[in-house]
C-alpha cells in the first residue's frame, strides 16, 4: 500500500509539474492583444521643434514627458514602448536638453528632418 501511494504521489507530481510549461505555448487562433505604453513620437512632432522653444511650448507638442529626473530638471524622456501581439517589443526614445527654460537639443531615435530645419 505505502508503494502505491509513493506511486501515485510521485505520477501527482509529474503531471502538474508537466502543465507548468502550458503557459508559454502559443496556441492556434488565440488572440493576443498589442501593448502601447508610453508617449507616442511621430516624425512630425520632432519636426515642429525648434531650438529656443519654451517647456511649455515643447509639452504642447511632444505632451507631458514620461521621465523626469528631479535632479536634472532640464532633461526630459518621452519613452514609447510597443509590443504586437505575440510580437517582438520595439521602443523608441527621445531626450530634450533645455538651457534656461529654452530647448538646447534632441536626441535619441529621432532626428528633425532638414527640410523642417528651413
Amino acid at each position: 500500500m505505502r508503494i502505491l501511494k509513493s506511486w501515485l504521489a510521485i505520477a501527482s507530481f509529474l503531471v502538474i509539474s508537466g502543465c507548468n510549461n502550458i503557459g508559454s505555448m502559443d496556441f492556434p487562433g488565440v488572440y493576443k492583444i498589442s501593448i502601447p505604453q508610453g508617449n507616442i513620437i511621430t516624425q512630425e512632432m520632432v519636426d515642429q521643434l525648434r531650438p529656443g522653444m519654451t517647456k511649455r511650448q515643447v509639452i504642447f507638442v511632444m505632451g507631458t514627458p514620461l521621465v523626469r529626473d528631479p535632479y536634472h530638471q532640464d532633461r526630459w524622456d518621452y519613452v514609447y514602448n510597443f509590443q504586437p501581439g505575440g510580437g517582438e517589443r520595439g521602443q523608441e526614445r527621445l531626450s530634450v536638453l533645455f538651457e534656461n527654460d529654452q530647448l538646447v537639443s534632441l536626441s535619441g531615435d529621432f532626428e528633425p528632418t532638414p527640410e523642417a530645419d528651413s
